[in-house]
Formats: C-alpha cells, structure tokens, sequence
C-alpha cells in the first residue's frame, strides 16, 4: 500500500558550513556543524531512508525500485528519481562554481547535468549571493581573468532577504554568501566546477581542486537576466501559494498554510514536502503523522489525495 514516507536526510559537513541545521532544524550529528542536509536524494553520494512504516530503514532507492518508475510518475524521464532536495547552511562563503549541462555532463562525465534553484529561507543583514556576470566576456577573457585570481570583479553580487527566489540555469557562474539560510532543489547531480576558492585550505590542510579547464568549457559568458519573484497567490481562505519555479526539470511551490490545505499527489508526479517553519499534520488514506520544521516527506504518484493541517511553512517540489 502506497502511504507518506518520511524520510532521514544524510548530512554533509564542508569547510563553510554553519551550527543552524542542528540547532534550529532538528539535524542530529556527531560533527560541531552541518553544512547540508540532503532532504530528499537518491544519488550514491548520501542516500535518504524511510523512516516510518513498513518501509522503515530502506533507502528511498531501494522503495523506488522495488515499487517501479509508478512510485515517481508518468512526467518522470525514467525509473531513477531524477531530483535532489538540500537545505544549505553557508556560515562562510561557498566557492564560485558552475554546473555543467547534461549533454557536456553526459559526454564528459556519464552523468546528468545540473540546473537547480535556491529559495532563501533566511539571510543575515547584508548577505549576498553572485548571479552570473556583470557584462560579457570572450572565453579567453575569462580564462586570463581565473589565472589571475581576479574573476570575482568581473561577477555580479546581488543583495538577498528571506523569501528571495533564484533559479541557475547549468553554466551559470555562482556562489552562495555567508549568512545565507538556502533551500536548493536541483537535478539529481553531484558536479561542481569549481573556479575560486579565496584561497582557503581544505580539512586536509591542502587547497581545495579547482577545476578550471572544464568551467571554462561550460560557464555562460553573458550575463542573465533576474526573473522578477513571484506573487503570492492568496485568494484561498487557509493558505497562501508561491508558484517558485518551473521548468523542464522540477516545479516547486511554496505555502504559508494557516489552516487547512488539500492537495492530490496523482499518477504524473510524487511529491516532495519540506517543513521550513512550524508543525504541519498530514492526513492520507486515513492515517495521520505530524511532520515537524526540518523534515521531509515523499508522497508516491499515485497516493491521491492529502490534507496538511497547521500553522507553518513547507515547500512543495513536483515533476
């Protein structure tokens, strides 16, 4: 029987990673921080487990191939989830990097590529993040801009705040601030190029690889226009609605709930539940759980309708 699945996010510890994860989501770790939490994954690089039901303690994985390319939906491009959902906390300032696209990611790497999005769920007085660049370089402008250290003059920083909605097409040039509090949905992908560290030593006392031949290969040199952010839609009566994105590789929603909220998870797509603020009750099939801030659920396609009841914020992520 197919019913809500929460799941155990595996955590990431990494060099810029802050104590937020742990003290204010729930994240529960041996290491003084958390850099991320990888809320939903089905990538070998940190996989997440049930943890509920009769399912408990298997890899989502595992559930989605047992239960077939069904259990994630008809707009699903094969039986391999193909998302991954973080919550990123940047305590320092993450590496300017790129992603490559899947056909650069397929041909050099067998892998897919990777556009994601970020949702900032919350910021710090004047954090920033770097979006692209700030005027057009030639490739081999850029190339000399990275040997010589000086790339960061040639990006573009933009001020954020709590609610901010940025989507990164692969090949855009980017970084994540200090300060910074980021929900990240994205293709499920594992690759970073990375251009510029500020010189930073790893845990192993070393500098960290960057990986300057192939960013070149794949960074758009242009800069990118910024999407105006999206309106809340709040003509029901116990919640309000953000339609965040969406685009070939995922859609993603966010609800500021105050009551109840009916939604159907139906054959095209599962859906993924993120709590970012409050306590939420979900109720499919007759059956209740309480999914609190920092957690995650993933209802199969196919489950049909749910109701989430309380006071609260989540994310909701769908083919």
């Amino acid at each position: 029987m197919l019913y809500p699945l929460k799941l155990e996010a595996p955590l990431k510890d990494y060099i810029w990673g802050g104590t937020r994860l742990k003290s204010e989501f729930g994240k529960k770790t041996l290491t003084e921080k958390v850099a991320e939490s990888w809320e939903l994954s089905c990538h070998e690089a940190g996989l997440s487990r049930i943890k509920n039901g009769p399912e408990k303690g298997k890899p989502l994985k595992d559930y989605i191939k047992e239960h077939g390319k069904g259990s994630i939906g008809d707009k699903a491009p094969s039986a391999e989830l193909p998302l991954l959902v973080k919550l990123i906390d940047a305590h320092d300032n993450l590496s300017l990097q790129v992603h490559p696209d899947d056909d650069y990611a397929r041909s050099v790497e067998n892998s897919r590529g990777k556009t994601e999005m970020w949702y900032i769920v919350d910021a710090e007085p004047g954090a920033e993040l770097i979006y692209g660049l700030k005027e057009k370089m030639s490739r081999e402008e850029f190339a000399a801009a990275l040997e010589k250290g000086n790339i960061l003059h040639f990006c573009r920083s933009i001020p954020v705040k709590k609610g901010d909605v940025f989507f990164i097409p692969a090949g855009t040039l980017h970084a994540i601030g200090k300060g910074l509090l980021i929900a990240e949905i994205q293709q499920s992908c594992d690759l970073t190029y990375r251009v510029y560290d500020y010189n930073r030593l790893g845990n192993d006392g070393k500098p960290r690889k960057l990986h300057i031949g192939k960013a070149i290969s794949v960074t758009t040199l242009a800069p990118l226009p910024l999407a105006a952010q999206p309106q809340k839609i709040s003509i029901f009566a116990d919640y309000e609605c953000r339609l965040l994105q969406k685009c070939p590789y995922f859609t993603v929603f966010s609800f500021g709930l105050f009551g109840n909220c009916d939604l159907n998870a139906g054959l095209d797509s599962f859906h993924s539940l993120l709590c970012l603020k409050g306590q939420l009750a979900l109720t499919a099939k007759g059956e209740s759980m309480l999914i609190e801030k920092g957690e995650s659920v993933f209802l199969p396609a196919g489950l049909g309708a749910y109701r989430l009841n309380g006071t609260g914020e989540f994310l909701l992520t769908t083919l």
